[in-house]
């Protein structure tokens, strides 16, 4: 099933796609949660860092299906929350986001267990894709 019929079936069952966006900058916060609740998404959860997202998923975990989760943060940077994330919950889908020059970070992230991944600056067309596509990978 595509990450677009995972959508419309998460729309027409009448579920709608709980989100945690982590990212140190509120702008990018505001941004994604406008971009994705423009799409059906419902954002849950915010945080400003690794070490915060990954006490709110552990407190919310079934009211969270997806996270987006920066790569480079205070605290604990994106990388090692994943990881963490994952040894918490193997089936945790997480789309990270980076900005241009970051590739090798990237990579190690999906090698990690990201689903995907966003480069900023955000925008509509290069969230949604990227976003839908790590849906099939939901638990559901």
């Amino acid at each position: 099933m595509s990450g677009a019929e995972v959508v419309q079936k998460l729309k027409k069952s009448g579920e709608h796609c709980r989100v945690m966006i982590v990212d140190d900058s509120v702008l990018v916060q505001k941004q994604m949660s406008a971009i994705l609740a423009s799409e059906g998404f419902e954002v849950v959860e915010t945080a400003g860092d690794g070490e915060e997202a990954l006490e709110k998923y552990r407190e919310n975990k079934n009211q969270i299906d997806l996270i987006t989760m920066d790569i480079t943060m205070p605290k604990m940077d994106g990388i090692t929350a994943l990881s963490k994330l994952i040894e918490f919950n193997p089936k945790v889908v997480v789309v990270m986001v980076s900005a241009v020059g970051k590739e090798n970070l990237v990579k190690k992230s999906l090698l990690i267990g990201a689903k995907n991944y966003v480069v900023k600056p955000l925008t509509r067309e290069k969230v949604v894709p990227r976003v839908t596509s790590a849906l099939q990978y939901l638990d559901r």
